[in-house]
């Protein structure tokens, strides 16, 4: 939010600071954000109004260019008058007034202007644009001056209001209040502890017993009040007054025409978004309700938006004629270009809509808007009335046109439900005691109404009604925010909470550290993926229709209306991530994230609306509880690319799924467990390429390829590799185990088995380790041999066997003993011969 300093200024009582960085800091001790403070632009040298007497068109070049004679007043015209200016801006006509930068003058930027002969001409100054004037952003044309704001060669820095500097502010979601003249200035007055002049107080309301137009609210929801004010017979062609427009341009909007112009100043001033009709291109009751499916909207960046039946409507008897709180519709627009003498007929829409609605609206259509921003951080519900008549003022006075009689104003503003607070709950919960009155004052000048009373334990109590701008004050808390940040942040103290003794981090939080911080040892980047998916990815990924992945939980009111649901997988945000790093040019990745899933209940548990003025009761924490899904951590990676570089030692090595089951080992063996890894099949994985990830038994998670198909869907570099491991379903141990160390040496037996090719080499593996005994240290598959010699169907898997004994040397009959008997076990479960 930009706004000069000089219109916050017309409702401080007693003047604002002179240095604006002091203005800056009184936002800041309420609370508010400063982005930028831009300061008056110093421009040396003559910058004059001019006045344009002739205009040449030069047609022999490629691009139009123009050659003007321009009026820029006694001391600094020729001898004939004028000065000559070469131009190609098109939006000015010969009697326009402009502004000039003679030679000598060094605009913002240190852009110095110089005679100079270009295009045939000795260009002898500069016709400037507001951007290049620097007191907007504004450079598709020239700056027009209206007609009489000065005369040729009066000084154009007094004109400009160059000399007002311009305070830049984030709003936060929560003060959409401050999106305002209205909202800044008074909290600006109350940093400064002054009076504070309600822009809204000045502009009288008549009584309206008529309507002047008939309007119906079908969705009172979305919503609960709409005014209509009605202005005949406007000058379309009428230009805005020059204090307008350069406001306008201070707050970073381009003037357009006298009626976009009064709407947008408006709703600058008091924050009450507006939208005026063409009257006569209206057809029959104004109707707001929601879209019905299959219905169309021209918006009036003549985009034709397929409408969705969550948005809400403006409509008429032809159809919809506007995205409510988002953008009107070209059907009823009204023209930027009238006939010379003509007039129109305006009706002026001031409505309140819900906040959650209109957000939807606009990131379901991607079309945030001036109007959209405000309405969804919540607007004053009493302003409509009061911006339609202040729209309709200064549209007659400065166009010329009549007020009809009546105002439409249906449904009814929320009404604000009282807060009570114990007086001393401010004092309390800052560790402050502050003067008597302080939280009655400071809750006044946030324009609640405030009483006291006594409560049952003898002690104050407050009961504060917020105004209509801060719907946001709901509950104590609420009020004691606010009377801590006016009496000043930085009166509270730093105290730092001794921490108990004997508490650190649980074995879950030491688990997870000791996991991530092992993934990134073995060269994996940690990255914080988008949590949110749509039904999308799971059709690239190939789940069945009854995937239990694709029972999601769907966020009421989400960042992207394409990704609404809480993911129930970590691997999509991954991929993401992939994909993204991969255009920019990083052609080797290998990503993880460690991070909770959300696994939404097969029957769905209602959950409780417990009241906040009281702790809830043990009944219901419990059906909390069962109502939320189940959120446990997971641990994911994706590689692509080269695990290995190459370099002068030789050719690199592509990633692969062994890599990704050797993540997942990895993170077994740091949570302390050993995962057994089997065959599986688990989409979005290639099924001959993927394994499971077992704890005991138990499957805990996958690892291996993607699917092909899934490649090609999602855009992924060939032969990606993932794997997801749930991590809470690894029993939690010691992570710093004490290892068994023998002072005995170990002795190593190979062994070739000869198995059916189906067999698991992991079934292998299992039965040598169990039939080893207590004396087996190690099972290592070093060699697979298929052909002749093993016979059809049937290959040769070779296992690296290590025997060690804790009290003694084995000799070499105890380990082949165990060998032995490790090898009849296999044969017994599995099938498995010793290789002759």
């Amino acid at each position: 939010m930009r706004v000069p300093v000089s219109w916050l200024s017309d409702h401080v009582d007693g003047g604002l600071p002179a240095d604006p960085e002091d203005i800056g800091e009184a936002f800041v001790r309420v609370g508010l954000e400063i982005e930028e403070i831009h300061r008056a632009e110093e421009i040396p040298g003559p910058l004059v109004v001019g006045r344009v007497l002739e205009i040449t068109e030069l047609t022999e070049f490629k691009k139009p260019i123009r050659y003007c004679r321009v009026d820029v007043g006694p001391g600094h015209n020729e001898e004939s008058g004028s000065r000559g200016i070469v131009c190609g801006a098109r939006n000015f006509v010969v009697g326009d007034l402009v502004v000039v930068a003679l030679p000598g003058t060094v605009l913002p930027g240190g852009f110095a202007i110089a005679a100079r002969t270009t295009y045939g001409h000795v260009s002898d100054g500069m016709i400037s644009s507001a951007a290049e004037l620097g007191i907007g952003a504004d450079h598709s044309g020239i700056l027009v001056l209206p007609g009489g704001t000065a005369e040729p060669g009066a000084d154009a820095r007094p004109v400009l209001g160059l000399d007002d500097p311009v305070i830049e502010l984030n709003v936060t979601p929560d003060r959409g209040y401050c999106f305002s003249v209205r909202g800044l200035a008074r909290e600006l007055a109350a940093s400064l502890e002054r009076d504070f002049t309600d822009p809204a107080a000045r502009i009288a309301v008549p009584e309206e017993k008529e309507s002047s137009w008939p309007v119906r609210l079908d969705d009172a929801e979305g919503c609960p009040r709409f005014v209509a004010r009605r202005v005949r017979g406007v000058d379309p062609n009428a230009p805005s007054p020059w204090w307008m427009r350069r406001r306008l341009l201070a707050a970073g909007m381009r003037p357009i025409s006298l009626t976009v112009d009064v709407t947008n100043y408006v709703m600058i001033e008091l924050g009450q978004p507006l939208h005026a009709y063409d009257a006569t291109k209206l057809a029959g009751d104004i109707v707001v309700r929601r879209a019905r499916t299959g219905e169309k909207l021209r918006t009036l960046d003549d985009a034709l938006r397929v409408l969705d039946p969550d948005d809400l409507l403006i409509t008429d008897d032809s159809g919809p004629i506007g995205l409510a709180g988002v953008m009107g519709g070209a059907s009823t627009e009204i023209p930027a270009e009238h006939a010379e003498g003509a007039t129109i007929d305006v009706l002026i829409e001031a409505a309140h809509f819900d906040p959650a609605t209109i957000a939807r609206g606009a990131r379901r259509h991607k079309l945030p808007s001036e109007a959209s921003r405000r309405f969804e951080r919540a607007v004053d519900a009493q302003l409509p009335p009061v911006a339609a008549e202040r729209a309709a003022q200064l549209l007659v006075e400065h166009g010329g046109g009549t007020i009809v009689g009546g105002r439409t104003d249906v449904g009814a503003a929320p009404v604000p439900a009282p807060v009570r607070m114990p007086l001393d709950l401010p004092d309390r919960t800052a560790g402050v005691a502050y003067p008597r009155g302080a939280t009655v004052q400071q809750l006044t000048r946030i324009g609640a109404s405030v009483t006291l009373e006594t409560g049952d334990d003898g002690k104050g109590v407050v009961v504060a009604t917020p105004p209509s701008w801060r719907p946001d004050i709901t509950m104590p808390a609420d009020l004691v925010e606010e009377v801590l940040r006016l009496e000043g942040l930085d009166v509270i103290p730093s105290v730092l909470p001794a921490a108990p003794a004997g508490r650190g981090l649980t074995a879950g939080q030491r688990r997870r550290r000791a996991v991530s911080r092992a993934m990134a040892e073995a060269g994996y980047v940690e990255v914080l993926p988008f949590p949110f998916v749509g039904d999308a990815v799971w059709d690239a990924f190939g789940l069945a229709a009854d995937d239990v992945r694709r029972r999601t939980v769907t966020v009421v009111n989400p960042l992207d209306a394409e990704r609404n649901t809480l993911s129930t997988t970590l691997l999509p945000g991954l991929l993401d991530a992939l994909v993204r790093n991969r255009s920019r040019g990083l052609d080797d990745v290998a990503l993880f994230h460690v991070g909770q899933v959300v696994l939404p209940h097969a029957q769905p548990v209602a959950m409780p609306e417990p009241a906040v003025r009281t702790r809830p009761s043990a009944n219901e924490y419990a059906q909390i509880d069962a109502a939320l899904p189940a959120q446990p951590i997971h641990v994911a990676a994706v590689l692509a690319g080269e695990r290995e570089p190459r370099g002068w030692w030789g050719d690199g090595r592509e990633a692969g799924w062994a890599d990704a089951v050797e993540a997942a080992r990895l993170v077994g063996r740091v949570a302390g467990v050993e995962l057994r890894v089997t065959k599986g099949e688990l989409a979005p994985f290639h099924p001959g390429r993927t394994a499971v990830l077992r704890v005991g038994d138990l499957p805990a998670g996958h690892a291996g390829e993607l699917h092909p198909k899934v490649v090609e869907a999602l855009g992924l570099p060939p032969r990606t590799c993932a794997m997801e491991l749930d991590l809470d379903l690894v029993p939690l141990a010691d992570p710093r185990p004490v290892p068994r160390v023998s002072p005995y040496p170990a002795v190593a037996v190979d062994v070739a088995l000869v198995t059916a090719d189906d067999v698991p080499v992991a079934d292998v593996a299992d039965a040598l380790e169990e039939g080893g005994g207590e004396l087996l240290e190690q099972v290592r598959l070093f060699d697979v041999y298929s052909g002749a010699q093993v016979g059809e169907g049937r290959r040769s898997l070779a296992f690296s066997m290590s025997f060690r004994a804790d009290d003694r040397t084995l000799t070499s009959e105890e380990a082949n003993a165990a060998r032995d008997a490790a090898v009849a076990l296999a044969g017994r479960r599995v099938g498995a011969e010793l290789r002759g």
